[in-house]
């Protein structure tokens, strides 16, 4: 596993044990963390425990699987909200179904037989994009709470702020000196941890649609 990626549990799911086995030998021969699954209920009870508390995973998902297929569990993986990217294993005859897979939400499939540095490297990209999206959703988390900890003068001066509005028309628009304004005005650089009006409209602009009343 590559120095820059956090450890990610591989969720191996496949109704043949000696698949489970094989792929899980693979990934901890390279340092990736696995969970095996003999079939697509199993995970989803396992994905209803976590539900609204996801850790970081990947799902290789078998897609012909009895009793349950790996296209109804990946379904009900999605309607549960759970955020993993889900790699589906495909024979030669499924490519259609796991191509509309992919366009349903699906990460990627990759059709037997497959080289095992091939199947890795699409696990290693996909890990790579769920630790992105899960900074982004951080950022994000701390960009709101930034915002509920303005106190209501730094609100006013912040909606000011976004509009342009400089230093001495915020003054005069609020009635407060200039002094004041720039006293809030740091205090909301620093609670939202940018140093300048063009980088504070730039985070602003990632909570779209913002209100600010």
């Amino acid at each position: 596993m590559p120095e820059d990626l956090h450890p990610v549990d591989i969720h191996i799911v496949d109704d043949d044990a000696d698949v489970r086995d094989g792929l899980a030998w693979l990934f901890d021969s390279r340092g990736w963390p696995t969970r095996t699954w003999a079939g697509g209920a199993q995970l989803l009870d396992a994905a209803q425990a976590l539900q609204r508390n996801w850790s970081q995973a990947v799902v290789l998902l078998d897609i012909r699987m009895e009793p349950l297929s790996g296209l109804v569990t990946f379904e009900r993986l999605k309607a549960l909200g759970c955020p993993w990217p889900v790699l589906f294993l495909t024979g030669h005859g499924d490519v259609g179904t796991a191509v509309q897979a992919v366009k349903d939400g699906a990460w990627d499939f990759l059709e037997k037989p497959f080289q095992d540095n091939q199947l890795v490297d699409r696990v290693e990209r996909a890990v790579e994009a769920l630790l992105a999206r899960s900074d982004t959703e951080r950022e994000l988390q701390r960009l709101h709470q930034a915002l509920a900890s303005l106190s209501p003068r730094e609100r006013e001066v912040l909606r000011e702020l976004v509009r342009g509005h400089y230093n001495k028309s915020i003054a005069d628009h609020l009635g407060i000196s200039q002094r004041t304004v720039e006293f809030h005005r740091a205090n909301i650089f620093e609670k939202m941890g940018v140093d300048s009006a063009v980088a504070l409209a730039h985070k602003l602009g990632q909570l779209q649609p913002l209100n600010l009343p």
